[in-house]
């Protein structure tokens, strides 16, 4: 399909068009910051250790998806718009090289690599858009309440200690007020699909990054019975949220973001995808953490810490998209939402059984959840198409 381009910019495109190979690239940097994100939980599944994985992850989860704004309208094909891409890749990866000692040694080379990042793709966003003045006004009032935030992580990355966790904090705070002010305006011309399509391969990277673990710890020992078989678990739990996502998600997300125009559509955006695919994000992360434990310790009984991450990271992911479906449609899953708990709490409570034991009950109760849906689907699909909730 040929590509329909500002007359006045040939960096402006109007059509919903698809994901390019320079976006997808810039991705596979975020491949390796997530893996960054789950070593930050090496040194114990408690409090101190949570809150950092998820302070630096909205750092470098703000920094993704401001690109996936940037990017929506942007002729991702032209040679100029590839090149700063390339350069954010470049860039982008120092920022994921860094996460590890985000809170010691390098905390100062994680910040400025942020920053510059951020501040590409504030740039990016600003060049593309110019010809256009709604656009372009709607992108200024973002790029100017972000200053603070930026500011925020820059004098965070300078202190360790308390006042690192709190600016650091303050950042994701300001962020949201800019997202909250800047969402609102008009003149957005968000293009749904493309929009759909990024945040669905950035789920496909978190979920890839489960793969990686069992994969690289099955190739270690082939033949032991017992890893094999907390690998496939893994793999067949990983397929369950899979589907939960991609099977009906994906597409009534879409389709609600369709339906919206205007600052309607913007702000649908920014809640269900810039927003609330963040807590989802976050359960796939402590997933991965899970099944790291897991894979580390195929023998022995499941540790509290492990077994509460396992619990907390399914519930955590499920509840994520059953707050997307709400946003969008206006209908709680309700179903879903208890079999998560009821799958989390069994997870949790069932002790002093083998690794495998606590993955096959994780397993049986996703299986329950995706089967019901399928099952009652066919009663509540009439009901939830074509709700909007402005």
């Amino acid at each position: 399909m040929k590509s329909t381009f500002d007359p006045l910019s040939p960096f402006l495109t109007r059509d919903d068009h698809p994901v390019s190979f320079a976006e997808l690239f810039f991705d596979l940097v975020f491949v390796y910051a997530i893996t960054q994100v789950v070593h930050l939980m090496h040194g114990g599944f408690d409090p101190i250790h949570v809150v950092g994985a998820v302070l630096v992850f909205w750092l470098v989860w703000w920094a993704w998806t401001q690109y996936s704004w940037a990017l929506n309208s942007a002729n991702t094909n032209h040679r100029a718009i590839q090149l700063v891409i390339l350069i954010a890749t470049a860039i982008a990866f120092f920022m994921a090289v860094s996460v590890p000692q985000a809170f010691s040694s390098s905390s100062m080379w994680f910040a400025l690599a942020y920053v510059a990042v951020r501040g590409i793709g504030l740039l990016i966003y600003l060049w593309v858009t110019w010809p256009d003045p709604k656009m372009r006004n709607a992108v200024r009032v973002f790029a100017a309440l972000s200053i603070t935030g930026l500011c925020s992580a820059l004098v965070g990355g300078l202190l360790n200690g308390p006042m690192q966790y709190i600016l650091w904090g303050l950042t994701i705070l300001l962020d949201l007020i800019a997202a909250g002010i800047g969402g609102n305006r008009e003149g957005w011309n968000l293009q749904p699909k493309h929009f759909s399509e990024r945040h669905g391969l950035f789920v496909i990277i978190a979920l890839g990054e489960t793969l990686i673990i069992s994969a690289s710890a099955a190739t270690e020992e082939f033949s032991n019975v017992y890893l094999l078989a907390v690998s496939s678990l893994s793999v067949a739990i990983t397929c369950c949220l899979w589907w939960m996502y991609f099977f009906r998600a994906k597409e009534k997300l879409e389709h609600a973001m369709q339906s919206k125009t205007g600052s309607a559509r913007s702000r649908l955006a920014r809640d269900t995808y810039s927003l609330l695919h963040f807590p989802l994000i976050c359960g796939l992360i402590i997933y991965a953490f899970a099944i790291e434990e897991a894979m580390s310790h195929p023998h022995a009984v499941l540790s509290l810490p492990a077994r509460t991450a396992l619990a907390l990271g399914i519930c955590i992911y499920s509840g994520g998209l059953v707050s997307t479906h709400w946003r969008a449609t206006g209908k709680i899953l309700i179903s879903r939402l208890i079999l998560s708990i009821l799958t989390a709490a069994c997870i949790y409570f069932v002790e002093g059984v083998e690794t495998y034991w606590t993955l096959t009950i994780a397993f049986i109760g996703l299986v329950l959840l995706c089967g019901a849906e399928e099952i009652f689907s066919p009663f509540t699909h009439d009901l939830e198409e074509g709700i909007e909730i402005d």
